[in-house]
C-alpha cells in the first residue's frame, strides 16, 4: 500500500472521566487503546497531537445555546434541578451527570473538530480521533450516552472546505443523530450499517432516506443478529462502492463503533477484527480523505484490540505487526490468549437464515440507482479567522479588561436579564417555521385556524433497557430549549433579548413591559452606563419604569 499522513489525536485526560459505578460506557478504553498502539511502537509513524478542547461558542455551530450553557454548569448535585426533575436535556438513566462532562465533551468535539482541520489544510490524508464517534447526541439533548455530537461539529468543520462529505457508520447502533442533523442536505451523505429491530433508537429502516434537499442522501442498511464478517462485507462493499461511484464525496468520516463486535457487553453482531477492520482498509484505498471516529464499544478489551489493529491499517503496517501483544500496562487485561485478535461466536446469522440480507442490499443498491449524480456547490475562500476574532472580541481574554469595560459588561448584563419569554400569537404562527428539528412524528391540531403541536408525548427509547419512555412536549413546559425561560412559558428562541423597546409616543426607548400605564422617569444614558447601569438611588425593581435618552 502507497504511505499516508496519519494524524492521531489523543488527550491524556479523557481516560481519567467515568460514568459511574456499573455503567458500561468507560472513557478508560481511550487510555488502554493508546497504550496498546504506544507499544506497538505505532506513535512514530504518524503525527501525535493533542487536540484544542472545543468551546462552547464552538459547540453552538450544531446544539442550542441553552444545551451547551447547560451542560457547562451542570454537576451530579446540580443534576436534579437543572433537569427539571429528569424531564429536560438529560433524560432517562442513560446519560448521568458525571463530575467533569462537560470538559469530556470538549476533549471528543475538539477532537473530531481538529481531525477535519487537519484534512482541510492539507496536513494530513487520514486522520483519527478514537475519543470521537459520539453519534447519538441530539441538537438539544443527550442520547444513548452521548453528550456531544462531535460528528456533526466535524463534518460543519469539512463542509468549509469540501463541497460533499460521505459519514459511514458501522457501530451496531443507528446513527440517528448524524442523520438527522443532515436529513435535509445533499452536501453529507449518511450511511450507516445497523442492529434493527426492538434495539437502540428505534431508528434506521430503508424507508428513511432523507427530506426535501436530501431526499435520498440517507440510506440505513437494517442487519439481524449475528452477522459474521463474510456476510458483513457482501453488503458492506457493494453499497459503498456504489456511493463512491455516484456521490463522489470529497472527503470520508468512518465511525468505527466497536460494539459490533462479537463478544460485546451491548452489541448482537458477531464481527471480527478482521472483520471490522475491513471498513478501514476498503476505504483506505480509496485515496480520498479519511477521518477515523471512535464510538460505541462495551467490552474494553476488545475495543482497544480492534482500534489498535485499525491504527496499523490507517498506516498500512497491518501484516506487519506482531499477532502475540508486547508488553504494556494493561497486558493483563488481555488474557488468556494475550493476542490482538476478537474472535467470532456461535451465534446464529439470521440475516442468512432468512434470507433477508439479499433483500437489503438489493433495495439499498437500487435507491442508490435513483440518486441524482454527485450535487455541486458553490465554494468560497474560506475565512482564516472566526468572526469573533475578525471583530476582535477574543482579545479581552488575552488583554484583560479595563474599569470602563467592566461596567458596561454590568450594564449589559442587567439589561438582557430584563428579557421576557411571553408567549404572543405571532411566536406561536412562527414557531413551526424555526423548530424544524422536532420529531416528525409528534401529533398536531388546529385552533382557531392555526396549526400548534399536540400533547401526545415524545417517545425515547433506553439504550441500558430497551424499554421506552416519554419525553415532554411543548406544551407541557418544554420551552426552556427555546428562550431560556421557565418551564411552561413556550416562546420562540431569541437571542440578545432584553425588555428594551421603542416607544413612538414618547420617542424614546422603554426598559420594560409595553403599555405601562405610569410615565417612566429618564436618564442620560452617558451617564447611566458610567454607573454601571444603576441608578444610585433607585431600587432594582423601579427599573423597569425607566426610559433612556438616546
Amino acid at each position: 500500500m502507497s504511505k499516508r499522513r496519519v494524524a492521531y489525536y489523543y488527550d491524556s485526560d479523557v481516560g481519567s472521566y467515568t460514568y459511574g459505578l456499573g455503567h458500561p460506557m468507560k472513557p478508560h478504553r481511550i487510555r488502554v487503546t493508546h497504550d496498546l498502539v504506544a507499544a506497538y511502537d505505532m506513535l512514530g509513524k504518524m503525527h501525535v497531537l493533542r487536540p484544542k478542547r472545543a468551546s462552547p461558542e464552538t459547540m453552538t455551530s450544531f446544539h442550542t445555546d441553552e444545551y451547551i450553557h447547560f451542560l457547562n454548569r451542570v454537576t451530579p448535585e446540580t443534576a436534579e434541578v437543572l433537569t427539571y426533575h429528569g424531564t429536560r436535556f438529560l433524560v432517562g438513566e442513560d446519560n448521568p451527570a458525571f463530575e467533569g462532562v462537560f470538559e469530556f465533551c470538549s476533549i471528543s468535539a475538539g477532537g473530531s473538530i481538529c481531525a477535519a482541520q487537519r484534512l482541510t489544510s492539507g496536513s494530513a490524508d487520514i486522520a483519527i480521533n478514537w475519543a470521537g464517534g459520539l453519534h447519538h447526541a441530539k441538537k438539544r439533548e443527550a442520547s444513548g450516552f452521548c453528550y456531544i455530537n462531535d460528528i456533526v461539529l466535524g463534518i460543519l468543520e469539512l463542509l468549509r472546505s469540501y463541497p460533499r462529505v460521505l459519514y459511514i457508520d458501522i457501530d451496531c447502533h443507528h446513527g440517528d443523530g448524524v442523520e438527522e442533523a443532515f436529513y435535509t442536505t445533499d452536501r453529507v451523505m449518511t450511511c450507516s450499517f445497523h442492529k434493527f429491530g426492538e434495539y437502540f433508537p428505534g431508528t434506521g429502516t430503508q424507508e428513511d432516506r432523507g427530506r426535501a434537499k436530501g431526499k435520498g442522501y440517507a440510506i440505513n442498511v437494517p442487519l439481524k443478529d449475528g452477522i459474521t464478517d463474510e456476510a458483513f462485507r457482501s453488503v458492506f462493499e457493494p453499497v459503498i462502492s456504489k456511493i463512491l461511484e455516484v456521490y463522489k464525496p470529497s472527503a470520508v468520516v468512518l465511525q468505527c463503533g466497536a460494539d459490533s463486535l462479537a463478544g460485546d457487553k451491548l452489541g448482537c453482531f458477531n464481527l471480527t477484527m478482521y472483520g471490522h477492520a475491513h471498513c478501514v482498509q476498503y476505504l483506505r484505498k480509496q485515496n480520498i480523505p479519511l477521518i477515523l471516529l471512535g464510538g460505541g464499544g462495551y467490552t474494553v478489551k476488545n475495543v482497544a484490540r480492534t482500534w489498535t489493529y485499525e491504527t496499523a491499517c490507517a498506516l498500512g503496517i497491518e501484516d506487519s505487526i506482531d499477532p502475540n501483544l508486547p508488553w504494556n500496562q494493561y497486558f493483563e487485561w488481555f488474557g488468556p490468549r494475550y493476542r490482538l485478535e476478537v474472535v467470532e461466536n456461535n451465534m446464529d446469522d439470521l440475516n442468512i437464515k432468512d434470507g433477508s440480507l439479499e433483500k437489503v442490499r438489493i433495495t439499498a443498491l437500487e435507491q442508490l440507482q435513483e440518486l441524482i449524480p454527485a450535487p455541486s456547490v458553490g465554494m468560497h475562500d474560506v475565512p482564516r479567522e472566526s468572526i469573533k476574532q475578525h471583530l476582535g472580541f477574543g482579545k479581552d481574554e488575552e488583554e484583560g479588561r479595563d474599569e470602563l469595560d467592566d461596567r458596561l459588561a454590568q450594564h449589559a448584563r442587567y439589561v438582557y436579564n430584563l428579557q421576557e419569554s411571553d408567549t404572543t400569537s405571532e411566536d406561536s404562527e412562527d414557531q413551526d417555521s424555526w423548530d424544524s428539528d422536532e420529531d416528525s412524528t409528534s401529533g398536531r391540531r388546529h385552533i382557531n385556524g392555526r396549526s400548534v403541536r399536540s400533547s401526545a408525548p415524545r417517545k425515547r427509547m433506553s439504550l441500558l433497557t430497551g424499554q421506552y419512555f416519554d419525553i415532554p412536549t411543548h406544551e407541557h413546559g418544554y420551552g426552556h430549549y427555546e428562550c431560556g425561560g421557565l418551564p411552561g412559558k413556550a416562546a420562540k428562541r431569541r437571542f440578545f433579548q432584553s425588555g428594551a423597546h421603542w416607544d413612538e409616543t414618547a420617542e424614546r426607548v422603554l426598559l420594560g413591559k409595553q403599555g405601562i400605564s405610569t410615565l417612566p422617569r429618564s436618564v442620560n444614558l452617558g451617564e447611566l452606563m458610567e454607573r454601571g447601569g444603576r441608578l444610585e438611588d433607585e431600587a432594582e425593581e423601579d427599573w423597569e419604569d425607566m426610559t433612556v435618552e438616546t
